[in-house]
């Protein structure tokens, strides 16, 4: 079994099967990580594991397209494309943008 901790979900700590997909365990689990992978924006869902990054897989091509060697280098991950093969993992994630609030139409009094 692994262990993975979402730091950026209040230090929610969960476990799964060995050799799972980042992304999975989290949407499973309700870890947070954000992505939109679906609605065709790939790169959402970047992570940065804190802590464990030797139980992960190899980088995959597609993170080569989205994230650089100094991104690599400081520990950010696609979820989608990360395994984590064994042990523990802690990952955090950049927060999700604010969305402002809608201006009033018209003439303000």
């Amino acid at each position: 079994m692994i262990s993975v901790t979402f730091i950026s979900s209040d230090g929610r700590t969960v476990s799964a099967e060995d050799n799972s997909n980042l992304l999975r365990v989290s949407i499973r689990e309700k870890g947070g990580i954000p992505f939109k992978c679906g609605g065709g924006l790939c790169g959402t869902c970047r992570c940065r594991i804190e802590q464990g990054i030797e139980n992960t897989d190899a980088i995959k091509p597609k993170e080569r397209k989205h994230l650089t060697e100094a991104d690599f280098a400081a520990g950010w991950r696609m979820a989608c494309q990360t395994f984590v093969v064994q042990g523990a993992v802690s990952v955090s994630w950049p927060p999700r943008p604010t969305t402002p609030a809608p201006r009033p139409i018209g003439p303000v009094a």
